[in-house]
């Protein structure tokens, strides 16, 4: 799994992106499937604009994507919070796909007819 940390309007510095690295990649403790995590940084140079800074999640599975963006008033609090909500998404995504694997349909259950001489 790979992890790609860019910025908008921002140079990423190394701090910021291990610690987006650290927070994000504790996604992989909840489900196996992740292929990669795409995370994009921005800041709004609007000073009128309260919460300008900005972390959007792209997290790509093997068989779909989940998206999450948040925005608050410094980079690592946008982190932690988009951290949370894609934690949230992953977990709910990993419940449908295990859930749908389980449904069975008409045509493969089958019931044993018991034969009665």
């Amino acid at each position: 799994m790979r992890i790609t940390v860019t910025g908008r309007n921002i140079e990423i510095t190394d701090a910021i992106r291990e610690y987006a690295e650290e927070k994000i990649g504790k996604v992989m403790n909840h489900y196996d499937q992740i292929e990669s995590i795409d995370v994009v940084l921005n800041v709004i140079k609007n000073p009128s604009v309260a919460k300008n800074h900005t972390a959007e999640v792209i997290c790509k599975f093997v068989s779909g994507s989940v998206k999450a963006e948040e925005s608050a008033e410094s980079m690592y609090a946008s982190i932690d919070l988009v951290s949370d909500k894609i934690t949230r998404q992953v977990k709910k995504f990993k419940e449908k796909q295990i859930s749908s694997s389980k449904t069975s349909s008409i045509r493969t259950d089958v019931p044993q007819e018991e034969v009665s001489e």
